[in-house]
């Protein structure tokens, strides 16, 4: 398929883009007039400015560490973030990096080709010690930033991580508010103006940034009273903890505004202020704005929206089965429907293996279904009033990609996790490999810090400008990550409407909607030139939620809204992470689990000590009307609103902690966005027979039989599933068991099966001939294979379900993502493959039509009306099809690659989103931040 069309989520941000013109007429002149900040070797990768004291020191005493040296982790492409104008220039006219802007990038690309050969041993090539503290002869730098005498910020020279050590706690939080700005700042300024709708003001009116901004703020369309609303809250409902965060925040945010202050003076700050012109490089003219809290809650919100809400996809759920009950009748239709859904297919994968745990299940008699009538579904528009360069096809093509992706439920799930308890390892200690796959962005949206100092200890990955607190590491015994889980916590309301298209009736009252307006406007820069263009962002607000679209029900006009449990409360979580890095809470399990349920996100959560291993799924899951379905628009009334919902807080009844998937001390647990556990579903299609978590539980199942598990075996494990074709594992051996019902006569059809046969001997991998060789073993079978899964799909499902039909499931599921794809949610160049396809429909209807036992079976068989004979017929065929393809066909090209260029379009590409842009490296499913942990003793 095409993959210049779709982008998605970040990984349509643009920002700098001009640069090779302007240099061609500045950069000589301003390097040789020496105009910039000037580039000390001190001063390269972190300059300080007089108000820093800094010198090479002795290191502050290391905190209590009890991983024994086996605590690793890894992030790319490197800890620096920021670059001056200077270090721009030169990158862009001689290629040269910033120090530490992509020296992680070799070691966790070399991972993907050197991993069968892991030992213990070598771990260390792929990646860097996670041990507390810095030795001596590895400190870098130290420095005390705006001279303070209570914090010190130590680097070390391999890899430029911060490692934050206080006295005070204000003094701690300062420095990891000063050292989140010196690696991240241009980063931090970007997004908390996504967060509030303003990129294209902040960064430039190119269609793609436009599209972010939309896509976001539809779902969060804040006013500043409501982030400072959701701030007081926080601080209001969690007493001494909350007043506690609140504290840190502000400090946090002191440190950050004394980098922006002393990097100005010094005109040492990101040099992306000057090429979107937010400054002057000649005067020096110009504002960076300090941070407010405000900003934390804006980033915070696009964060959650990205990762940690599962839900949404109300109205194209009823609209594929309003198609599947027209084609086969109310009864027979809705069954079709279900089967395609797969809410707790019994074949599934599962996180946790033992219990049940039922939520947004099937309701036996559903009540309060809004279904809308045919043809009658508009989708809510967003943008008015454009002008300039905003009323072009471009922009208005991306406003429409932003739209399907803010109301998909196919959101970006990506991360996995592989932990084994003590029983299964050589050494009797527990054995966690697991990280979050974020995407690859340059900077990185994630970054490193060691932080330490008045109730706080920890060492890991934070979202950059939330790093008051580690999000994902590890602290003195324990070590913690999570992966998205996606239960539904977003339900869909349908309003009726009343006196005009924006009063609604609620609770029986016609009441005027709320207009939430951000008007942004632009107009060239080196940056980004784009033509100078304007338009208004135009939210309608109900009690119910933001509108989403409008539609008729029963002749009725009505607009459905989107109410999500965490609107309002991205900050909530705050708290969660208060606990995680507080070692005198976190003493074990228990409390692990108590920190994970004030943890708003929809996520999997998973710990380990020398002890114990732990896991628990969290998110405020709303306690829904009996009978309603989660998986369907509903009427907006009081009978069908969650139970105890309040609409001036959003606050509701939740689950409560005991109904969540939770368990301790399993002999394994695997999750990459798998199902849950039984009776959990999920709010994505797809959790069915195949899923890319049976790559991960095939493997670490095989190593705890075996027994004596150890961190390399682990990491092997992790890797060797990152570099397999879930299709060709999966699904392709019974499709080559169909087609071996008879000889294949055509040659090329008969050459394709023989490729295909090969492949899948060798271990169905997507890896290199030798490592840089830029060439895949198996290149033709893997070709094949991706011209034919597209075409055997439709062939296959389209004549027994109908174009229409056919059509709408597609909407709700994507046929296919393999790491060359541009549709789907993670877009291409992205590393994260294989979540969202129809593997589990081929793997189910191609077994049945063998005649072997399917638990849990599609409603009807579909390959040659399942016929086998005719399945075979319809294999070969699109088979034959798909080989006759050129690789250039199946691999058009685009910005990053040529036609043809099978690894290229396979590659992971780091977005650009500053000035520093960073080479492609071959492809691996693996998370971005990743840790390999095992403690050996317990405080």
């Amino acid at each position: 398929m095409p993959r210049r069309t779709s982008r998605t989520t970040l990984d349509r941000l643009r920002t700098p883009r001009g640069f090779p013109g302007f240099l061609k007429a500045a950069s000589v002149c301003l390097l040789t007039a020496g105009l910039l900040s000037p580039l000390s070797p001190a001063a390269v990768a972190y300059p300080a400015h007089p108000a820093v004291t800094e010198t090479a020191g002795a290191p502050a005493a290391a905190a209590e560490d009890h991983c024994g040296g086996r605590c690793s982790d890894i992030l790319p492409p490197g800890q620096n973030g920021n670059a001056t104008l200077a270090q721009i220039l030169l990158h862009q006219a001689f290629g040269t990096q910033p120090a530490h802007a992509e020296d992680q990038l070799g070691p966790y690309a070399k991972l993907a080709t050197g991993y069968p050969s892991l030992t213990n041993d070598t771990i260390a090539t792929f990646f860097n010690d996670a041990s507390f503290g810095v030795p001596a002869d590895q400190i870098a730098s130290t420095v005390r930033p705006a001279g303070r005498g209570d914090v010190t910020i130590v680097r070390d020279k391999k890899t430029g991580v911060p490692h934050i050590t206080g006295t005070t706690r204000y003094g701690t939080e300062f420095g990891a508010g000063y050292a989140a700005a010196q690696d991240r700042l241009w980063l931090m300024d970007v997004f908390r103006h996504v967060g509030r709708g303003r990129l294209t003001s902040f960064a430039g009116g190119a269609p793609a940034n436009q599209g972010l901004e939309q896509q976001f703020w539809r779902n969060a369309p804040y006013t500043e009273a409501d982030l400072q609303a959701q701030i007081d809250h926080a601080v209001a409902a969690n007493g001494e903890r909350g007043r506690q965060a609140l504290a840190d925040v502000h400090a946090y945010i002191d440190g950050i505004n004394a980098y922006i202050d002393a990097s100005d003076r010094g005109r040492y700050f990101p040099g992306e202020y000057v090429l979107t012109g937010h400054k002057n490089s000649l005067t020096n003219a110009g504002t960076i704005e300090h941070f407010a809290p405000t900003d934390l809650v804006a980033l915070a919100s696009v964060i959650g929206a990205l990762f940690g809400s599962g839900g949404g996809g109300e109205v194209a759920n009823a609209l594929s089965l309003l198609a599947a009950q027209e084609k086969y009748g109310v009864a027979e239709g809705t069954e079709v429907w279900e089967s395609f859904r797969q809410r707790n297919d019994p074949e599934a994968v599962l996180t946790v293996h033992d219990g049940s745990f039922p939520y947004a299940t099937r309701p036996e008699d559903p009540r309060g279904r809004a279904l809308p009538d045919a043809g009658s579904v508009v989708p809510e528009p967003l943008v008015f009033d454009r002008t300039g360069s905003a009323a072009t096809a471009r922009a208005e093509s991306a406003a429409r990609e932003a739209a399907r992706a803010a109301t998909t439920s196919a959101r970006r799930g990506m991360s996995n996790a592989l932990v084994v308890s003590g029983e299964h390892t050589a050494s009797g200690h527990p054995i966690a490999v697991f990280g979050p796959q974020t995407g690859y962005f340059a900077p990185q949206l994630l970054m490193l810090q060691e932080i330490q100092g008045p109730g706080l200890s920890a060492r890991g990955a934070s979202f950059a400008g939330l790093s008051m607190y580690v999000q994902l590491g590890r602290g003195q015994d324990y070590a913690w990550s999570a992966t998205t889980s996606g239960q539904d916590v977003i339900d869909t309301y349908a309003v009726e409407l009343c006196q005009d298209d924006h009063h609604y009736l609620y609770r029986g009252v016609c009441t005027p909607m709320e207009k939430v307006e951000q008007k942004n406007a632009w107009k060239p820069t080196v940056a980004d030139g784009t033509p100078a263009g304007s338009y208004t962002m135009r939210a309608w607000r109900t009690e119910y939620g933001p509108v989403e679209s409008r539609a008729t029900v029963g002749g009725k006009k009505v607009a459905y809204t989107t109410l999500r449990s965490s609107f309002l409360h991205e900050v909530d979580s705050i708290i969660g992470f208060q606990m995680l890095n507080d070692p005198a809470y976190l003493t074990g399990p228990d409390a692990f689990r108590g920190a994970a349920q004030h943890i708003n996100y929809t996520f999997n959560w998973f710990y380990a000590d020398a002890e114990h291993t732990a896991y628990y799924n969290s998110g405020d899951n709303p306690v829904r009307a009996a009978g309603v379905d989660a998986e369907f628009p509903v009427w907006a009334a009081p009978e069908f609103e969650w139970r105890d919902w309040d609409p001036a807080t959003n606050e509701a009844r939740y689950t409560p902690p005991s109904a969540h998937p939770q368990s301790r001390d399993q002999d394994y647990y695997v999750s990459w966005n798998n199902k849950v556990a039984e009776d959990y579903t999920a709010a994505s299609w797809g959790n069915g027979s195949v899923h890319r978590g049976d790559l991960l539980d095939d493997r670490v199942r095989a190593l705890v039989a075996e027994g004596g598990v150890t961190r390399a075996a682990l990491v092997k494990a992790m890797a060797d599933a990152g570099v397999a074709d879930l299709r060709a594992q999966q699904v392709l051996p019974k499709l080559l068991k169909v087609i071996d019902g008879a000889p294949v006569t055509d040659p090329a059809a008969a050459a394709a099966v023989d490729r295909l046969r090969a492949w899948v001997a060798s271990g169905a991998k997507r890896t290199e001939t030798a490592a840089g060789s830029k060439k895949y073993a198996h290149a033709d079978a893997v070709r094949v294979l991706d011209a034919w899964w597209p075409l055997l799909v439709k062939a296959e499902f389209q004549p027994g379900l109908g174009s229409g039909l056919y059509t709408a499931f597609t909407r709700n599921l994507p046929v296919d993502e393999p790491p060359s794809a541009a549709h789907g949610p993670t877009g291409a160049h992205a590393g994260s493959a294989f979540q969202y396809g129809w593997w589990s429909h081929v793997d189910k209807d191609v077994r049945a039509v063998l005649g072997e036992p399917v638990r849990g079976p599609l409603a009807r068989a579909y390959c040659g009306g399942g016929d086998l004979t005719a399945c075979r017929d319809v294999l070969l065929a699109t088979l034959k099809e798909a080989a006759a393809k050129t690789p250039a066909q199946v691999y058009p090209g685009d910005e990053h690659c040529a036609a043809g260029d099978q690894w290229c379009a396979d590659s992971i590409v780091h977005r650009t989103l500053g000035g520093i842009r960073h080479g492609a490296i071959g492809w691996q499913n693996r998370p971005t931040y990743q840790q390999v942990v095992e403690f050996t003793s317990h405080r």
